[in-house]
């Protein structure tokens, strides 16, 4: 009995104050242009999904593409005014999605996936996407129409 004990209190204990803590220094160290802690807490074979259709990128490729805008100083700043989170049966995975105030972008949603890598969590999937009124998606949809028109 007390070898179970000793090993359960030895176990990472996964908790939703964990994963809050992981998405909500993400989006502080893009604000702050921190490149290095932005990347490091994305999972190797990590997938980003951004607002474009085209913007389906690995780790790599997104490193790639946000290189320019941390290097000006400045890459993006979101804050989550809502976030749920669910946790897997074994406590090793969680997906959330995410209301955000953002400067540039509008209201935007944000959803994905974080593992639990030895003992650290790591975002695993990420999408960004633009939230559109019900009342405005006529007009959406016409001027998506439109701009594939011209591709």
């Amino acid at each position: 009995m007390c070898l179970l004990l000793l090993f359960t209190t030895t176990v990472h204990v996964d908790t939703l104050a964990d994963v809050n803590k992981v998405l909500n220094n993400w989006h502080l160290a893009a604000a702050k242009a921190d490149e290095k802690t932005y990347f490091g807490y994305l999972a190797d074979d990590s997938v980003f999904l951004g607002t474009d259709a085209t913007e389906r990128w690995n780790k790599t490729e997104f490193q790639r593409f946000a290189h320019p805008f941390f290097a000006k100083g400045k890459a993006w700043s979101f804050v989550a005014t809502r976030r749920g989170v669910m946790f897997s049966k074994d406590g090793k995975v969680a997906w959330f999605d995410e209301e955000l105030k953002t400067e540039n972008m509008g209201p935007c949603r944000g959803s994905g996936v974080l593992i639990l890598d030895k003992g650290n969590w790591k975002i695993a999937h990420y999408n960004l996407t633009l939230t559109i009124p019900n009342d405005q998606l006529a007009s959406v949809k016409k001027l998506l129409e439109e701009a594939a028109k011209g591709k």
